[in-house]
């Protein structure tokens, strides 16, 4: 049987499920309106749960050779003392694995050359079909009620981001992104290498570093702020406002940072979807359930949700069938994640009992961190 699955954007989640579909007997297309990959972009956390999937897709040892692994983190306050530990050793014990940090251009480039060895069809550069949030191809027609029909596609999975126009198409306003409440901060400084995670816990504001590939330092900063307050141009002014006179590595990396590499953005977020799925299509990734970037595991949970929608297919007798199991399975899971990131995030926007807010930040650490 010739399956046919159309894959609405070639980020990481698409590609991943551009790759698990293949191995799965399914004739795959990729719609991106991007030309290229991108070359710049700051490191990702790849936890033991989406190491596994990446296993499933074939790169997960190559990611782990190419990423530096975290070898300890710590929760500190601007002076330095410490609230909490994150118990690295007791992960490992746990999952068999570390945390690898891989930067987004390199993850994109592995995935891309094994969906293209795969032999998925990666479509990109021509900007079409944006009603839908499609990036190659036909027009994707927004009067249509059945993506799959509209694109002749038995499966169409809408990997098209925090902002997918797929969503909003199938589910209506009411399910549009919303802004958080919070930006953030990030970029990549040069000569400053390490291998330990550490965030910086002030009032209101965190900054955060951690390994990134090369001998280079990942770092991100994050605190409550309505949305559009950005200073063009003066973003590291604006870090030195508000980080100045912190402990290091918060220091090492401020004096290191340069204007040019500095990445504002506000976070947005996916309201709690009714489900992933809508007739024949499936949303994965930010396009389901986008949250804040607390617990790092975004881009994680895009490859997880990949590598289980291709399961629930191949175990299913029929592709409805997959689609009800995928969305039994992962919409909780990813549920559970997204309101464990927000109540991180608003913790982090906490500016006065910070004692109180350091024993929940604590106690949080207790069961360990999330594999």
């Amino acid at each position: 049987m010739d399956r046919h699955a159309v894959i609405i954007g070639g980020g990481i989640g698409g590609l991943a499920a551009a790759i698990a579909l293949r191995r799965a007997d399914w004739r795959v297309t990729v719609r991106e309106r991007d030309a290229a990959l991108p070359a710049t972009g700051t490191a990702l956390g790849m936890w033991p749960a989406a190491l596994r999937a990446l296993d499933a897709l074939g790169v997960g040892d190559e990611i782990r050779r190419a990423a530096p692994a975290q070898r300890a983190g710590a929760f500190l306050r601007p002076d330095g003392s410490r609230i909490a530990t994150i118990d690295v050793d007791r992960l490992r014990r746990r999952t068999g694995d570390d945390v690898h940090l891989v930067s987004r251009p390199r993850l994109l480039a592995v995935l891309h050359r094994a969906a293209a060895g795969a032999g998925a069809d990666l479509r990109a550069g021509d900007p079409v079909g944006e009603q839908a949030g499609g990036r190659a191809g036909h027009p994707v027609d927004d009067a249509f009620a059945d993506l799959g029909a509209d694109l002749g596609a038995d499966l169409v999975v809408a990997a098209d981001g925090v902002f997918s126009r797929t969503r909003e198409r199938l589910f209506g306003p009411a399910y549009r992104a919303r802004h958080s409440g919070g930006t953030a901060w990030r970029g990549v400084v040069d000569d400053l290498p390490t291998d330990t995670f550490a965030e910086v816990w002030g009032r209101g504001v965190k900054f955060g570093v951690t390994p990134h590939e090369g001998g280079r330092t990942n770092w991100y900063a994050a605190g409550a702020a309505p949305a559009g307050r950005f200073h063009p141009g003066a973003e590291v002014a604006e870090l030195r406002r508000v980080f100045g006179g912190w402990t290091s590595p918060v220091g090492d990396v401020l004096d290191a940072i340069e204007e040019s590499t500095v990445l504002r953005h506000d976070v947005y977020v996916t309201p709690p979807l009714p489900s992933y799925v809508h007739g024949s299509t499936v949303l994965i990734g930010d396009a389901a359930h986008a949250m804040t970037p607390d617990l790092g595991r975004g881009a994680c949970e895009a490859i997880i949700d990949a590598v289980a929608l291709a399961s629930c297919l191949r175990a299913a007798p029929t592709p409805a069938r997959g689609l009800r199991e995928y969305d039994r399975q992962r919409r909780p899971v990813t549920r559970r994640l997204a309101r464990m990131a927000g109540l991180g995030a608003r913790l982090t926007q906490v500016r006065h009992a910070l004692p109180v807010r350091d024993q929940v930040l604590r106690a949080s650490m207790l069961a360990g961190p999330p594999g």
